[in-house]
């Protein structure tokens, strides 16, 4: 990009172009001008010749023709038929470029029939008149063009003062002082749009370092609780794992049996937090779906199935309609499990989960409600941020990581759609999750 002086350069374009139509003015005067004082003069010669004509019509004598005829810039010679002359004028002498002249042949009466009349036009005074026209505009064209020259700069200066207060402003905030913004008095004008657009993007690069202070914020936070998450099991790994080298060789088989299934208890607890933490950084980055035509009811009934066998002192019903959505059924599958596992682990000794299937306009939905505790009015959108464990009350579970609502939102909203908490119905208690989907 050019960064040459945008003050000199719409000088010297002004004062060019005011420059060039100076000059073109001048010129077309000066012709025009021109044109007038030749038509001008073609006239008083015909003038003349009129009169002349005129005067030999009626027969007057030579003498008293040229007397009326000749005039200070006009002079005539008259040559009769028999070759006498009268009048004073030599045209060998004069100067032709000062001079215009008209050959006429008269026809009268008497000694005018058949005689031959020059006139000559004294053109000195018009050449000087044209002469001082031209120095006038000369004059005048280097006069407005040294006002040009000169008055410009301090008129652009002020044009272009809101440029001046846009480049302030944008120092000031590189230099760390935020929230201040031009605000343009007429946004409809071009430095109005122009200073609109700038405060437009000094609300985004604001709104986006805020953001990206509050993303930050938030990363350093999940990234020292989930440090915290894995540590606990990752240290009774190590401990149960230096118990087992310590222990003597005919140490109890079953108390060596069972150390080792702790280590694999908090071996699998380990992978459950890393597989949960590598979802969330692919919902991050994008979640790659593969898109199939589901029934939604048959993949709830389904999932409903094999949560009877795991759970045989809990009720689980399923009503609705049968709803065909465009869904990954692996994920949706997934959001399914968790939240009919949080059903289940949320009610004490045995209860009802009701699974709902049914469509609103576009959007096909998923309810799922249980008999337990419920969800505090408080807690109910919090619940779906990371490594957020509710109340024993609500979550018996010791080995929860936090992050199941949290990645069932978020595969919800890669769909397109959403999950979220609601209120039970009137009369009734537990909690109600909502699962949406788009039908297309």
């Amino acid at each position: 990009m050019k960064t040459v002086s945008l003050r000199r350069r719409v000088t010297l374009t002004t004062a060019t172009v005011l420059g060039a139509v100076l000059i073109i003015v001048s010129l077309v005067v000066h012709g025009l001008f021109a044109v007038a004082l030749n038509r001008s003069q073609n006239a008083v010669l015909a003038d003349r010749v009129q009169l002349a004509q005129q005067l030999a019509d009626q027969g007057i004598s030579p003498t008293d023709l040229l007397t009326r005829i000749d005039a200070r810039s006009v002079r005539a010679r008259l040559v009769l038929a028999d070759g006498r002359t009268f009048g004073s004028l030599n045209a060998q002498h004069e100067d032709q470029s000062t001079v215009k002249t008209r050959h006429v042949l008269l026809n009268g009466r008497g000694e005018l029939d058949h005689a031959r009349m020059t006139l000559q036009l004294d053109t000195k005074l018009l050449a000087g008149a044209q002469s001082k026209l031209v120095g006038v505009l000369a004059g005048t064209t280097a006069a407005a063009l040294l006002v040009i020259v000169i008055g410009l700069p301090f008129g652009i200066r002020r044009a272009l003062a809101p440029l001046d207060s846009m480049t302030v402003l944008a120092r000031e905030i590189a230099h760390g002082r935020r929230g201040r913004r031009l605000s343009p008095s007429r946004p409809d004008t071009e430095l109005g749009r122009t200073a609109t657009a700038f405060d437009e993007m000094l609300d985004a690069l604001e709104g986006a370092e805020a953001r990206a202070q509050a993303s930050e914020e938030q990363i350093r936070t999940f990234v020292a609780d989930a440090a915290h998450e894995l540590r606990t099991p990752i240290t009774g790994i190590r401990a149960i794992a230096e118990a087992v080298l310590q222990q003597p060789p005919d140490a109890d088989p079953d108390a060596s049996l069972q150390m080792q299934l702790l280590l694999v208890r908090e071996a699998q607890r380990a992978g459950r937090l890393v597989d949960d933490l590598v979802d969330l950084a692919r919902i991050d980055a994008g979640l790659p779906l593969r898109h199939t035509p589901t029934d939604l009811y048959d993949l709830a009934d389904a999932q409903l199935s094999r949560m009877r066998l795991l759970h045989g002192d809990i009720e689980f019903e399923l009503a609705g309609d049968h709803v065909v959505a465009a869904i990954d059924p692996e994920r949706v599958n997934q959001v399914l499990l968790n939240l009919l596992e949080n059903a289940c682990q949320a009610m004490p000794d045995s209860g009802t989960v009701t699974v709902w299937v049914g469509a609103t306009s576009n959007l096909a939905e998923v309810t799922i409600s249980d008999t337990g505790p419920g969800v505090p009015p408080g807690e109910r959108e919090r619940i779906f941020d990371r490594l957020v464990r509710l109340d024993q009350a609500r979550d018996r579970r010791a080995d929860g990581s936090g992050l199941g609502l949290a990645i069932a939102r978020g595969i919800a909203r890669a769909h397109g759609g959403d999950l979220i908490c609601l209120d039970p119905p009137p009369g009734q208690h537990g909690a109600v999750f909502v699962l949406r989907l788009k039908i297309a």
